[in-house]
């Protein structure tokens, strides 16, 4: 770290441009980075997608659908409605790759069109954009365009609106509180400057790394969230190092310490940070791969910028850092931090109950949580593809019911003369018909109104055969059958869910491949629960073994994993509180599945910032003095202000997402804004140095050779 420092600073004006440079460059490319965002990242290489596959490949289903929507007035007149759908899906099949798959007959005044298209992902928004061009309302008729595609296609464009949104109002907010920190304009500015840098060229990387992998949509907001709270975090510690020592050495030397301590704590930080990331890559669903590349690039940018762009600037600044001062500097040692800091160590007991009381009140409501998969309910009630959906599954859809495809494979062709296939598939029928949670199921069976041995029969006689040849082309093809079974059960509910795997392992005649929306969300849910736990290990393990070295304890590492684990609890329980309980103003909703993974994965390591800025000022006082008590005091009054202004920045650019329209972008702004409020307030401030002091020298064991001390205090 040392060689480090010196090279910065005998190199600082060819880094600048170095990096003046790289922003420029990675500057072109973050710009066109929500290009190459595709989907909502719920994907999962199972027997979902293979069953989807097979039904447009064997099936002749449309490999992407959309539906029109459409709607009158009472007053209209039936005939004038019809011939307006008419006209529209004329124009709309005009559109290359476009079909009209199917209609519905009206229906309390609606009526839909399911469209079919084979465009390739890369044209899926133009086609969109065409389609919607073609939709006029006309009078006493409307029509909407909904799906899956079209709510992807709008939760792209709303994350982009989002995080404008959400950086007009965290950046301004947080340049005042860095103002209120620094007391100058340009040591507040530096800051800003780093995390921008960070965030650019960490969205130029991930433009990249979307031309080789698909990536979701929520990278374009957890990135920048996590990217810009991250790079000022780094700088602001850095800042405030650099301005203390520039009080009693030169620029230079300054500059050297600076990187040498808060370079040091950075780099740790970082790496805590990198791990919870790493940790989500355990998880192979594509959302949590997306993001957790996103959070990698974020991170290893915003410790690059932190340890050669910063100390560069800063030794080019000097003391002009302090320039244009706003507020006068008021002694730290009268501060209200002394008097706090004071207060929490003469009552280390009390302090250390009361902050637990709290944390374990908090969680109560977690065992409450309930997690979903987002759907079109994400987005804002403004946008038409969700309003279209909702009215299409109000009139149209069979509440508290559910879809299944199954695929059955038989050892022959369904259409053999000895018609072994159809008794076995038959067979299979009468089985899932005697299932309670079965409502139907459409077969061939069902679809040509006749029997086993009427269909052998009639498969015997060749006139008979060609006749019902659209009905097998439909489904059947070869050895395999396809099945549409309806269960009476909601889609995400428990009952559906066990019912695809059960039958999924159930032994009978023919092999089975289930697909529909059961089983893609519980192929979701299960590789979540069934990884989540290698990917809460390899956290801990990390985190641990990273903050062992750093402090030479066994102790310490212990401590901060446990309080950890205890302040998200309460965080979660709140959040539960807030969300599904619909207080404090939030519509009632469930938590979108993704949001613990990611809370934990990145406050995590985030948290672990301020544990590792405290926790370091304590340890370099204690190398000095031996005194555990003062150290803990002295890093307590030294670091106060700056974790609670870190902190306060990082609530105030995630917590902005709060403000936002899609639903599971908000819960993960709040989320981790209410996170780090916790950590940086009751735990930081009151349980750590609580537990510091009644802990003692024991805080400080270990059983590796200790460092050499070096007592420079009188005592």
């Amino acid at each position: 770290m040392n060689k480090l420092g010196s090279i910065t600073c005998k190199y600082s004006k060819l880094i600048l441009i170095f990096w003046t440079v790289v922003v420029l460059f990675f500057g072109y490319f973050a710009l066109k980075l929500p290009s190459v965002l595709q989907g909502s990242g719920f994907e999962y290489n199972g027997t979902h997608e293979e069953v989807q596959k097979m039904l447009q490949t064997e099936f002749n289903a449309p490999s992407s659908s959309l539906i029109l929507l459409f709607e009158k007035d009472e007053s209209a007149h039936s005939d004038e409605f019809s011939a307006y759908m008419s006209d529209i899906l004329s124009n709309v099949e005009k559109i290359k790759d476009t079909k009209v798959f199917s209609t519905s007959q009206m229906k309390d005044d609606r009526a839909f069109a399911i469209l079919s298209y084979e465009g390739t992902d890369e044209h899926t928004s133009q086609t969109i954009k065409d389609i919607r061009a073609q939709l006029k309302n006309d009078g006493g008729f409307t029509v909407g365009l909904t799906g899956r595609d079209v709510i992807e296609e709008d939760m792209s464009v709303a994350a982009q609106e989002d995080l404008i949104r959400a950086e007009l109002i965290g950046i301004p907010i947080a340049l005042i509180i860095l103002l209120l920190a620094f007391r100058g304009v340009v040591a507040a500015l530096v800051p800003l400057v780093t995390g921008f840098i960070s965030v650019v060229i960490a969205m130029g990387l991930l433009y990249f790394t979307g031309q080789k992998l698909t990536l979701s949509i929520f990278v374009l907001n957890t990135a920048p969230m996590i990217g810009l709270a991250l790079g000022i975090d780094f700088a602001l510690l850095f800042v405030n190092r650099f301005r203390e020592e520039l009080d009693s050495k030169s620029t230079k030397d300054a500059t050297i310490k600076s990187v040498i301590t808060s370079g040091r704590a950075i780099i740790f930080s970082g790496f805590c940070v990198l791990l919870g990331l790493v940790a989500m890559l355990f998880i192979q669903v594509g959302v949590f791969q997306s993001v957790a590349l996103g959070g990698i690039a974020v991170v290893f940018t915003s410790v690059f910028a932190a340890i050669t762009f910063l100390p560069a600037l800063l030794s080019v600044l000097g003391p002009h850092i302090n320039k244009w001062t706003i507020l006068q500097s008021k002694n730290e040692q009268l501060s209200g931090w002394h008097k706090f800091a004071a207060f929490v160590m003469k009552r280390p007991v009390t302090m250390a109950v009361l902050a637990t009381t709290l944390l374990i009140i908090g969680a109560l409501p977690v065992g409450k949580m309930h997690l979903v998969i987002p759907e079109a309910d994400s987005l804002p009630k403004t946008y038409e593809s969700r309003m279209s959906f909702e009215k299409y599954e109000e009139t149209f859809g069979e509440k508290g019911t559910t879809s299944v495809s199954i695929i059955a494979e038989a050892s022959e062709d369904m259409t053999a003369p000895d018609g072994i296939s159809l008794e076995k598939l038959d067979e299979l029928i009468v089985e899932i018909k005697e299932d309670p949670t079965v409502k139907s199921v459409d077969s061939i069976f069902s679809a040509t109104g006749m029997s086993v041995e009427e269909l052998s029969a009639a498969l015997a006689i060749p006139e008979m055969k060609a006749q019902l040849e659209p009905a097998f082309e439909q489904l059947t093809n070869g050895e395999r059958a396809l099945l549409q079974v309806k269960l009476n059960a909601a889609t995400s509910s428990d009952q559906a869910l066990d019912w695809v795997r059960d039958w999924e392992t159930k032994k009978t005649e023919l092999n089975l491949k289930i697909g529909g929306g059961p089983k893609f969300q519980q192929e979701i849910f299960d590789e979540i629960y069934s990884k989540i736990w290698y990917s809460l290990a390899f956290i801990l393990i990390s985190t641990y073994i990273v903050l062992f070295f750093a402090f030479r304890s066994v102790l310490i590492p212990l401590k901060a994993i446990l309080m950890n684990v205890i302040s998200l609890s309460c965080t979660f329980g709140i959040v539960v509180w807030l969300f599904q309980g619909g207080h404090l103003g939030f519509h009632v909703s469930d938590i979108a599945l993704m949001i613990p993974v990611f809370a934990f994965s990145i406050v995590f390591g985030l948290s672990m910032d301020y544990e590792v800025f405290l926790i370091s000022r304590i340890f370099e006082i204690y190398q000095e003095t031996g005194d555990n008590d003062q150290a803990t005091l002295e890093g307590l009054i030294s670091t106060s202000k700056i974790i609670t202004s870190a902190a306060a920045i990082m609530i105030v650019i995630t917590g902005a997402f709060s403000f936002t329209g899609i639903v599971p972008v908000q819960q993960m702004g709040v989320t981790i804004a209410l996170a780090i409020f916790i950590d940086a307030t009751i735990v930081r401030m009151v349980l750590v140095p609580s537990l510091m002091k009644l802990l003692g020298d024991l805080n400080w064991w270990s059983p590796l050779p200790k460092r050499k001390r070096i007592f420079v205090r009188q005592h």
